[in-house]
């Protein structure tokens, strides 16, 4: 591949460059950045202290057991998407969307694991939704897909408080649906998007393992790279991403 800029590079017709970030979205989080990143302090008594407030971990309702019963109960993927959406989930208390999957009416052997929901995916009840949405559609089209050949699953349904990592438990009571779903799609590769994504499914480090290919416990290879949020951020690693599309592109034509 020739040594072209990002921001001059064209993928098949598509513009995936810088100005993928709206001004207005950059504006918004440089201003989260100053209020978020840095923590709350009181300097009563000219003594300055960190005020640190953990996670909040949910209690859980239901057994992991029960998950796994639950999700080996239907027969048909429409029937499993149903149950999820039913899920008494500890999540479902501190978010209003469950964050469904979206399956491939005309698949081609490839089933996507993204990452935890951000606010546009439990705004609009869509997973992968907003300006992150926008890049991955840019992504597919550059190696000539779309989500009407590509399934896409959440590594967990329903947004955790803050955007932040889900618990073991969290992930323990949705992990069944997962598999489920993967069970029911036969995937011929998984491309995980993120790092939570790449250590569940792929159970590697995305900060070693971007782009190269694993198997599951079950034998489906699988490729991780960077979620598109983080492309957001950091435009340059368009170039890694892409030369790991081009691959994937080429190994799901020669299976």
């Amino acid at each position: 591949m020739n040594d072209y800029s990002i921001k001059d590079l064209d993928l098949a017709g598509v513009r995936w460059e810088i100005a993928d970030v709206p001004l207005a979205l950059r504006a918004k989080w440089n201003q989260e950045s100053k209020t978020t990143s840095e923590p709350a302090v009181n300097t009563d008594n000219d003594t300055t202290r960190v005020m640190v407030v953990p996670p909040i971990a949910p209690v859980a309702t239901v057994s992991v057991d029960t998950a796994v019963s639950m999700a080996a109960r239907p027969t048909d993927i429409d029937n499993l998407i149903r149950l999820i959406n039913e899920f008494n989930h500890p999540l479902r208390a501190a978010v209003t969307t469950t964050v469904l999957p979206s399956i491939a009416k005309n698949p081609n052997g490839l089933v996507v694991v993204t990452d935890v929901p951000g606010s546009d995916d439990d705004a609009s009840g869509c997973v992968l939704s907003g300006g992150a949405g926008e890049l991955f559609d840019k992504m597919l089209a550059a190696i000539g897909m779309g989500r009407d050949t590509v399934s896409i699953i959440p590594i967990i349904f329903w947004r955790t408080p803050g955007g932040r990592t889900p618990s073991e438990s969290e992930l323990s009571l949705t992990r069944p649906f997962v598999n489920r779903l993967l069970e029911f799609l036969h995937p011929k590769m998984i491309l995980t998007l993120g790092a939570l994504p790449a250590q569940e499914i792929a159970n590697v480090q995305l900060s070693h393992a971007h782009g190269k290919v694993n198997d599951t416990a079950d034998g489906i290879k699988v490729m991780s790279i960077y979620h598109p949020n983080y492309l957001l951020l950091k435009p340059s690693a368009k170039r890694d991403v892409w030369t790991a599309l081009q691959e994937l592109q080429n190994m799901l034509k020669n299976q």
